[in-house]
């Protein structure tokens, strides 16, 4: 039954990556010349804040003649801030147009302080054109031979030159182009009559439709990037070379002269005092306190590490290619509630296996451990972008769609994988026997205690990654394209193996000092990356960007919490089942009695 159970798991899995597997371009629109291709307005925001973005119109645009249409959007499209609305710009296939009127507008001294602000900010603008996308800055700030900001002059752009390239009946690229001589003058608080135009030229080009996407992907694959990558990657695998082979050296060494010396010692007088790791056998097996909440954490970074899994899976088959919208928000939602069944029959069968009673409470838990920080985080966030009536609040349907999800699929999955849990029935795997009661600890200095582990624990896989960090943060929180998954997959691959070694390294340090309560400590030693990435985060924040304002911080720290706490309970996971391999490993070479 568990085994069918985790066959039915992963083909659902499967079914739902394959689900998220749609490009927003596989309509294939070919057009007649003269048709009508769609032109949606997305968003307006400053360009140091990403996620602090308003529907097009918040600001006093031209409106199109008929009523603002709004595109229907997909759950990830939601989830990502998108709004996308008709554009009040009309550009027919293949139909050029020169210096067109779209409206004459007089804008009243609050429009006029209202882009004034905007301007001032380096408000840009988003729109789509057949899926793919188009930027553009809003208006400029003259400061050249000005001294004080209050000599500054503020400009706004009223005229776009839009540039598309055709191949056959299809359009395969489009760029905005704002006229640097068209401009309003907003200085004054004062209304001003505005006439906004546009013009369109068209152009024929040889590369395929299939390849329109490549352009947004060869920002991040140029050689001066690569360059650094493939730096990052040599200096990471350096870094695990090293430290594996000093690691496996020391071990082997210490490890082969402690199995001479307790064999010598079962030959010798049996009277004779053990000491160094063998004399805890009797206390190493010994279950962890607050076993419930130990099983909860291994559920739970099962869980996440099976969805980052998955997540890579469909990065290099090419699904999250540029400006697919939402797909990745998509992928996220729909995968991890596919996989929380994972989670329930972690959680439990360990929970079980460790002599706890109270599954139902132990799957609770494990349901509550990485959803309950997440949704109170949530609320926070959605609340402060309601009040800055940003397009990052989500509205009340899609918040009834997540709710749904999470209730007939979430957790009916993690309940089902906590039943099959439970009844596997699977006794831990002990080589030793546990005495009765535990033996004192012995006093240990200073820096064998949690935290200090804990640093030199989360060191070393950060060094290895954090060049990598820079290009995921600059991605995720700046407008920077990351498309070099492969790489990225095997910094991946790099963190989980030394997070395992030095877990394993620290585990046996640990245990040779005679302190035998190493479960937990393994757990928070390999989880300790997470709170460096979260270090991280303080240094990006305040000298790699120009990110500001309550909302933009609020988010900023407040969600990258949540996916440093993932890392937190995912790398923890790694780290004690390593630490769990190698005492199982060193106790099954030795009598115990």
């Amino acid at each position: 039954m568990t085994n069918n159970f985790i066959q039915f798991l992963l083909l659902g899995v499967l079914i739902g990556c394959c689900l998220t597997h749609v490009r927003s371009d596989a309509s294939d629109h070919r057009f007649k010349v003269g048709d009508s291709v769609p032109l949606y307005a997305n968003k307006v925001g400053p360009f140091h804040n990403p996620s602090e973005t308003y529907r097009y119109f918040d600001l006093p645009f031209c409106s199109p003649d008929a009523v603002i249409k709004e595109k229907k959007e997909a759950l990830g499209e939601v989830l990502n801030g998108d709004r996308l609305v008709s554009a009040p710009y009309k550009l027919n296939f293949r139909d050029e147009k020169d210096s067109t009127v779209v409206c004459r507008k007089k804008l009243n001294k609050e429009e006029v302080a209202q882009f004034r602000s905007a301007v001032e900010k380096d408000y840009y603008f988003q729109m789509y054109y057949d899926d793919l996308p188009i930027w553009g800055f809003i208006g400029k700030v003259d400061k050249e031979g000005k001294t004080y900001p209050s000599e500054y002059k503020y400009f706004l752009y009223k005229h776009i030159q839009f540039d598309i390239l055709y191949n056959k009946d299809r359009v395969i690229e489009i760029s905005a182009r704002m006229d640097p001589h068209s401009l309003v003058d907003l200085t004054e608080d004062k209304d001003v009559d505005a006439e906004f135009m546009y013009s369109v030229k068209w152009k024929e080009t040889d590369t395929p439709f299939e390849k329109r996407m490549e352009k947004y992907s060869l920002s991040s694959s140029l050689p001066h990037h690569l360059e650094i990558h493939w730096f990052s990657i040599i200096n990471s695998c350096v870094t695990v070379l090293l430290l594996t082979g000093f690691l496996a050296t020391i071990l082997m060494r210490v490890l082969k002269n402690d199995f001479m010396k307790y064999a010598q010692d079962e030959e010798a007088a049996d009277d004779q005092e053990e000491t160094g790791w063998k004399y805890i056998h009797g206390d190493v097996f010994r279950f962890p306190k607050h076993k419930s909440l130990f099983a909860a954490a291994l559920g739970a970074g099962t869980q996440l590490f099976t969805l980052t899994v998955f997540i890579f899976m469909l990065a290099l088959v090419g699904v999250f290619y540029p400006y697919n919208r939402g797909a990745l928000f998509t992928a996220l939602v729909v995968i991890y509630a596919l996989t929380s069944g994972i989670a329930g029959y972690t959680a439990s069968s360990f929970y079980c296996q460790l002599e706890g009673s109270n599954w139902v409470r132990n799957l609770l838990l494990t349901g509550c451990l990485f959803c309950g920080p997440l949704f109170l985080t949530f609320c926070f966030l959605n609340t402060v972008a309601i009040a800055y009536s940003a397009t990052a609040a989500l509205p009340f349907g899609t918040i009834v769609v997540i709710v749904l999800i999470w209730t007939l699929v979430t957790s009916p999955l993690l309940v089902l994988g906590g039943i099959a849990g439970k009844n596997t029935k699977a006794e831990f795997q002990a080589p030793c026997h546990t005495t009765k009661y535990p033996r004192e600890i012995p006093p240990l200095p200073w820096y064998r205690s949690a935290i200090p582990q804990m640093a030199m624990a989360g060191f070393l896989p950060f060094s290895a990654i954090y060049i990598e960090l820079y290009y995921i943060f600059a991605s995720v929180w700046g407008h920077r394209i990351y498309t070099i998954y492969s790489i990225l997959f095997i910094v991946f691959i790099i963190l989980l193996i030394v997070t395992a070694f030095i877990t394993v390294a620290l585990t046996y340090f640990q245990l040779a000092a005679e302190d035998h309560e190493w479960w937990w400590r393994s757990f928070l030693c390999g989880g300790s990356t997470g709170v460096f990435i979260y270090a991280y985060c303080l240094y990006y924040y305040y000298a790699r960007s120009d990110m500001s304002g309550f909302m933009q911080t609020s988010f900023f720290f407040g969600y990258m919490a949540c996916i440093c706490y993932g890392f937190f309970l995912m790398l923890g996971t790694v780290g004690f089942r390593a630490s769990l391999f190698f005492v199982r490993h060193i106790y099954r070479s030795i009598k115990c009695e």
